[in-house]
């Protein structure tokens, strides 16, 4: 459901600019997809018109989506660091960025969601200030050095979701941190697990994610792990399953946001368990949102996210035999408490007002420049 919130910001009129890996709505774009949908929201709750361009074959978000053609991006995470960076042959990304160009002067500001370098290297040839919402830690030496060119050059336009997050890049000062939310009216509070009271996994099917530890869990303990996701890495599923024969792993595919949140809700726990560094974890948030604690390892966004002993529990990265620990003490946390600080700090409102704040400090920064 839809509403306009009255406050006291004055209006902007921002395009954003989606990932290039896959169409809104696939999956393929990961958490990138959700801060897009949640952050279009929460600027249109405050009044702000909203705009997006994204590949053909999106779903429609905001005011208008501009479906460009194109053959789609490689993940960068799935590339070595020294990687160059390359687009492939009638490049998505340069479709989508050439569509930027052409209707930019419509906007007061571009923010751009995609780890890619193009983006970068156009910043300040843009007619209109354009910003970086960075999606991912450091993977790419190329990419690194096109970051630290735009805050050479423009210094306040690139912003992380997690100190954890920045951390990662040899300047963590570059970036602004502004968190994420999701839109919190989407999440019914579940205030116990149903009688299974099974853990949850949600994530890509991917090696990044660590699904071979949940099956350690799992085995250990006895408890069933039921898994949602796009499953990206077939094999590696697979693998995991033969190496954890004791594992109780219930694989239920990829779900849209309204029907995965009525699955985790009656879950005991959601279980993070990345082997490489989140930028923030959306899926924390989406499972806090109805209830659900978090256990996850000190890695990444997700440490930040979670109140440890308060919405869940944080554990020593790989250590299997903590998570397990923390399973036994999942009853001591109160899921109402999850979903307040949901309600407070990660609401899609809250996300808005942060990206508001530093859009209006570089439009009104660009501004004096022009002026002076």
């Amino acid at each position: 459901m839809s509403r306009w919130v009255e406050l006291d910001v004055t209006p902007r009129r921002i395009l954003l600019a989606s990932t290039p890996v896959g169409p809104l709505g696939s999956g393929i774009g990961g958490g990138v997809e959700l801060t897009l949908h949640n952050l279009v929201y929460g600027l249109g709750l405050q009044g702000h018109h909203v705009e997006v361009v994204a590949p053909a074959g999106s779903l429609h978000v905001g005011e208008r989506v501009h479906q460009v053609k194109g053959a789609l991006q490689v993940s960068s995470q799935t590339q070595a660091r020294d990687a160059p960076i390359e687009m492939p042959s009638g490049s998505v990304l340069a479709a989508m960025w050439s569509t930027v160009s052409d209707i930019q002067d419509q906007f007061d500001a571009v923010i751009n969601l995609a780890y890619d370098w193009l983006p970068l290297y156009l910043t300040p040839f843009m007619r209109v200030p354009v910003l970086h919402l960075v999606s991912m830690g450091s993977l790419n030496d190329v990419m690194d050095s096109a970051l630290a060119d735009v805050e050479l050059e423009l210094s306040g336009r690139l912003a992380a979701h997690s100190m954890a997050q920045a951390n990662t890049f040899p300047d963590p000062a570059m970036f602004r941190i502004v968190g994420n939310g999701i839109v919190t009216e989407r999440y019914d509070l579940q205030t116990r697990p149903d009688a299974e009271a099974a853990l949850g996994f949600v994530g890509r099917i991917s090696p990044e994610k660590g699904l071979e530890d949940v099956a350690e869990l799992s085995a250990r303990t006895g408890r069933v792990v039921r898994v949602w996701g796009m499953m990206q890495d077939e094999a590696y599923w697979h693998r995991v399953a033969i190496d954890h024969p004791d594992a109780r792993l219930d694989y239920r595919g990829f779900l849209p946001t309204d029907e995965l949140q009525a699955e985790i809700g009656r879950c005991a726990a959601l279980v993070m368990t990345p082997k490489w560094v989140e930028a923030f974890g959306n899926v924390a948030i989406e499972a806090m949102a109805t209830g659900v604690p978090v256990l996850t390892y000190d890695r990444g966004g997700p440490a930040e996210i979670v109140v440890d002993g308060v919405t869940g529990f944080v554990v020593p990265a790989d250590d299997v035999d903590a998570l397990a620990d923390a399973v036994e003490r999942i009853d001591q946390i109160d899921r109402a408490m999850c979903r307040q600080r949901v309600d407070a700090e990660y609401s899609s409102l809250a996300m808005a007002d942060r990206v508001v704040t530093w859009v209006d400090e570089v439009v009104d920064a660009s501004n004096a420049v022009v002026d002076a």
